[in-house]
């Protein structure tokens, strides 16, 4: 499975997101690659990070931009059993290269006015990729979501009108325990003191990208 994470829109949390994924397949035992595809580096700096703090990442991290993105990822798809890009938040030529060779694109979304409007524009994006790459499958999942009022359901209403995308019935709260979790060069998985709401939201939305 190649899996993109990636928006047009900036500060959505496509890399914390990335990471947490990667590494939760990795802990059930599968071989992964993690492709930084965004200039910002933010996937590969963690990797850094997470080495130093605790030894072995426990996958794979490469830096990869533009055409080389697809020309490795076709090469590399062989060798590993999931490959998860993150790629930046803008339409950049790395996102348009993901897009060509994933099997699922996932699109985080915050229900805020300028983040919903940004999902027209990889929207876009997805319909033309599907001209080279007709099986894409569209992903959107409610990130950094609140916890109440009525903003998530508005945003999920929005989403649910543009054609050519899945949403979630899942969100991902607005939750410390992914911050906290990063800092110390780990996924929420393996952090403690565990965050139960956290976990079962994350795993409710891989249960969705991974189905079986």
């Amino acid at each position: 499975m190649v899996l993109t994470i990636g928006n047009t829109k900036g500060g959505v949390g496509k890399s914390t997101l990335a990471i947490n994924i990667a590494i939760a397949r990795a802990l059930k035992g599968r071989d992964i690659l993690l492709i930084d595809g965004d200039e910002q580096g933010t996937a590969l700096d963690f990797t850094e990070l997470r080495t130093q703090l605790i030894g072995q990442p426990g996958y794979t991290s490469v830096a990869l931009h533009g055409a080389a993105l697809r020309t490795q990822v076709r090469q590399l798809a062989s060798k590993y059993e999931d490959i998860v890009i993150d790629v930046g938040g803008r339409d950049t030529g790395s996102l348009r290269a993901a897009l060509t060779v994933s099997q699922t694109l996932l699109i985080p979304v915050q229900p805020r006015s300028f983040d919903i409007w940004a999902v027209g524009q990889i929207a876009e994006l997805v319909r033309e990729a599907r001209e080279i790459n007709d099986n894409l499958r569209a992903l959107v999942v409610l990130n950094a979501a609140d916890a109440q009022g009525h903003d998530n359901d508005e945003a999920a209403e929005a989403i649910r009108d543009i054609p050519g995308l899945e949403l979630i019935p899942h969100t991902i709260g607005r939750r410390k325990a992914f911050p906290n979790a990063a800092s110390a060069g780990r996924s929420i998985v393996e952090h403690t003191p565990r965050d139960s709401k956290a976990l079962d939201e994350l795993q409710a939305v891989m249960d969705v990208i991974y189905v079986a």
